[in-house]
Order: C-alpha cells, then sequence, then structure tokens
C-alpha cells in the first residue's frame, strides 16, 4: 500500500470511536487541548495533568492515541539530525503531501502531525512519556505559529516577579527552581520548556511537563525526601559525589504533591532570566553578573530552543532539521527582563540565597 498523504496513513490505522468519558481536557494559559484515549493509559495520563485539568469544551489542539496499532507497511524513514553535542539516533521522518510522520528510532511511538490531525500511536502504553510530550508539542506549536519564543528554560513567579533560569542541559536550572519553591509566595510555572513574547513586562506560558529529576536533587532538598524510600536514600548518599551527579535515573515530580495546593500556575509575567554558565570544577565563589544578552550569544544560545520535527510554519510548510532559531526574535521578546549570568562553582545554597532576595522573602 503506497502512503503519500495523511488519509492515506489513516486507512493503515484502525480507529475505534472513543466515548466521551475517554476524552481527557486541558486548559492550560488561554489554551485548551483535548486528548482521546483509552485505559489504561488514559489514567495515567489524568494524573500526570491533575494540574491542567479541564471540563469539556471547546479546544485548540486534539490529540488522538491508538496505542499498540502500527503502520501496515513501513515508510522511508529519514533521520532528523540531533541538535549539536547530541549523539545517537533518536527521531525519524517521513514527509507526506498535507503532513508528515515522526517515528521515535528508540521506542517505536510514531506521531502522524497534520493541520487538522495529531495522532499517536504504537507502543504508547509503553511510554507515556513520548505521549505527554507530544500533546505539549501542540501547544509549543500554536503559541510559537501566534509568535512567541520557545526558550529552554524553568521557571517560577511570585511577589509580582517572575524568574526563568536557563543553562546546558543537566545544568540544574530544575534543582534551582525546586529549591525556589520553598519561598513562601512563590509559585511553579515550567520546567524545561517556557514561552516568551513581547509585553510590559515580557509574557511567560509554561506547559503542563513535570520536573523530571534526578536523585541527587530528591537527596538535598528535604521537601522531595518522600519521593524515594529511606533504604534508596541511603543507598544514594553512600556513592561519591561523582558518581551520584552521573547517575542515570529520573523521577517525575508532582508540584501539587510536595508543595501543595495553589502553587502551580501557567502564566506570568517575566522580570529576570537567570542563565547557569557555572561548572562543577571550578573553585571561584557563585556568583550572578548582570549582562547584555544581545552581546553574548553564547548565553543566548543556552536559551534557543528550536521546536523540533513536528513544528509547522505559518506558512504551513514543516520545519527542516537544519533551520535554527531567529535571535532577533528572542532579543525582541527579552527586551526589559533583567538577564543575569551565573559563574563560579555549582552551589544552590548561594543561588537560593539570591532567590531569596529576588523575591523578598
Amino acid at each position: 500500500m503506497s502512503m503519500e498523504s495523511v488519509k492515506d496513513a489513516l486507512k493503515q490505522l484502525d480507529f475505534n470511536p472513543l466515548s466521551s468519558t475517554d476524552s481527557l481536557y486541558l486548559q492550560v494559559g488561554p489554551l485548551r487541548a483535548r486528548i482521546d484515549c483509552q485505559e489504561p493509559l488514559r489514567a495515567e495520563l489524568e494524573a500526570y495533568f491533575e494540574d491542567a485539568l479541564a471540563g469539556p469544551g471547546p479546544v485548540d489542539s486534539h490529540v488522538e492515541v491508538l496505542d499498540g496499532q502500527v503502520l501496515a507497511t513501513a515508510p522511508d524513514w529519514i533521520d532528523w539530525a540531533r541538535e549539536p553535542g547530541k549523539t545517537g539516533r533518536k527521531d525519524a521522518i517521513c514527509e507526506l503531501v498535507d503532513g508528515r510522520l515522526v517515528h521515535k528510532v528508540r521506542t517505536g511511538v510514531t506521531f502522524l502531525q497534520s493541520a487538522d490531525r495529531a495522532v499517536a500511536f504504537g507502543p504508547c502504553a509503553q511510554h507515556p512519556n513520548q505521549v505527554i510530550n507530544f500533546v505539549n508539542t501542540q501547544l509549543l506549536s500554536i503559541c510559537q505559529r501566534a509568535g512567541w519564543q520557545i526558550c529552554h528554560a524553568a521557571a517560577l513567579a511570585g511577589h509580582g516577579k517572575g524568574l526563568a533560569i536557563a543553562g546546558l542541559s543537566g545544568g540544574g536550572k530544575s534543582t534551582a527552581v525546586l529549591r525556589m519553591m520553598e519561598l513562601a509566595g512563590t509559585a511553579y510555572v515550567s520546567n524545561d520548556r517556557l514561552l516568551l513574547r513581547p509585553g510590559t513586562p515580557p509574557r511567560a506560558l509554561g506547559i503542563p511537563k513535570l520536573p523530571r529529576i534526578n536523585p541527587g536533587t530528591i537527596l538535598h532538598n528535604p521537601h522531595l525526601a518522600p519521593m524515594l524510600s529511606e533504604a534508596r536514600r541511603a543507598e544514594l548518599a553512600a556513592l561519591p559525589p561523582d558518581a551520584l551527579w552521573q547517575l542515570e535515573e529520573k523521577h517525575d515530580l508532582s508540584i501539587t504533591r510536595i508543595y501543595g495546593a495553589g502553587r502551580m500556575q501557567f502564566e506570568a509575567g517575566l522580570s529576570h532570566f537567570w542563565v547557569l554558565n557555572w561548572s562543577r570544577e571550578s573553585v571561584a565563589p557563585t556568583a550572578l553578573r548582570p549582562v547584555d544578552i544581545a552581546q553574548r550569544p553564547d548565553l543566548l544560545g543556552a536559551i534557543m530552543k528550536s521546536p523540533g520535527p513536528f513544528y509547522r510554519k505559518p506558512d504551513g510548510v514543516f520545519l527542516t532539521d537544519s533551520e535554527q532559531p531567529d535571535p532577533a526574535g528572542y532579543l525582541c521578546a527579552l527586551e526589559g527582563v533583567e538577564m543575569f549570568e551565573v559563574t563560579g562553582g555549582i552551589d544552590f545554597d548561594a543561588l537560593f540565597a539570591a532567590g531569596r532576595e529576588l523575591f523578598g522573602e
């Protein structure tokens, strides 16, 4: 069976009608989304998106999940080039005349993306995080087509201020934001992806993606200790610092369950931006220095984030893997935000002290 269009791809999948009770509705700032999916994955997604759940109604995005289904005919996949510094195969694509197929090489989960259909299929229940990312990708794409910029940053807000923290992957932005959630009156906005557009002040919008944190973050934050058993905490505490830092183990953290109700919001004004450029090898004290981000392309590069293979531009054309984010759009969106570079050694206590001063606790 040839496959040149979205219609051709859909013919290879078996759509079983779902009842209205199978649908989940999300509200994220001004955006609404609907997810059609069956059990047991539906219950898992409902628990994950608990802070964004909403009632039925019109939506901006509709995601259909067909767990376990595969294409009768495998297309000729083309690898999607990864970002500099990333290795191994991750995504592959197949272009259709009116859409695109995106295949996750490591898991076999596949997505159909077009102007009016967003379908996930394959072993979805075995890899719920990829369905979660697909849902969030729809929200990111809607906003980017409307002029928002996607930042690789975490954020929180409180006392009339909004703080975003960016840095290289694994640099500690999530750990820093969660530590500052200990400050009274703060609210969690987003982890890892933050949308930003010009305004007075500039506006920030988060997405419903929970922090995926490493064991070291849990071990060194008393609020997070219940996420691990006492025995596991003892095992981790016995590890050398380097081994603990490099441990490949991630845990999803529920903001509401750890910090309580009312400690999460998706929209905020953005007043400050910290870019982590510190190092575990540095013996210099941690310091925050004001910077002109227009003169620091290295720091701006840590903030900018490509929307990836799912993104369909305003003209209807899909993004290619050779296209890079436009710095001009980010500089415009960041106008009026106080920018700081964090240098020296990695010291979360020092960063927390700076956060306490910023939020005026």
